[in-house]
């Protein structure tokens, strides 16, 4: 599920603190046993789905005030979202929105809606 710089990911760009997630099926189990039953994902309304590609994350304020040695182009700042390329995400529908890409389903998540991630490497 990486992205690499040939495949079809490559032209989106996902804003801000949003991660975009291809959702996984009904009855997929993660290695580790991760596995979320058909009972939870109706009455929780959560699902699991893998992080396709992260926005930059929360952005910075600059400060207001107006410096003659500041320089003119100084870029904005992010905070990195947790989340990555690759990881199994547990999240809220309900802070989703679905979107078909290339005939594709596909959630638009910000990462308050993420419950849980799991990552294959070591933490």
């Amino acid at each position: 599920m990486r992205i690499t710089s040939d495949n079809r990911f490559k032209k989106l760009i996902v804003i801000g603190d949003r991660i975009l997630i291809k959702p996984a099926t009904q009855d997929e189990r993660t290695a580790s046993g991760l596995y979320l039953p058909p009972g939870v994902q109706e009455k929780e309304k959560v699902q699991q789905g893998y992080v396709i590609k992260t926005g930059p994350g929360y952005a910075i304020p600059m400060p207001v005030d107006d410096e003659p040695w500041k320089s003119e182009d100084e870029q904005v700042k992010y905070v990195p979202l947790q989340a990555r390329e690759g990881d199994l995400a547990i999240f809220l529908l309900s802070g989703a929105t679905e979107v078909i890409y290339e005939s594709e389903k596909y959630f638009i998540v910000p990462q308050s809606a993420i419950l849980m991630l799991e990552r294959e490497e070591e933490l």
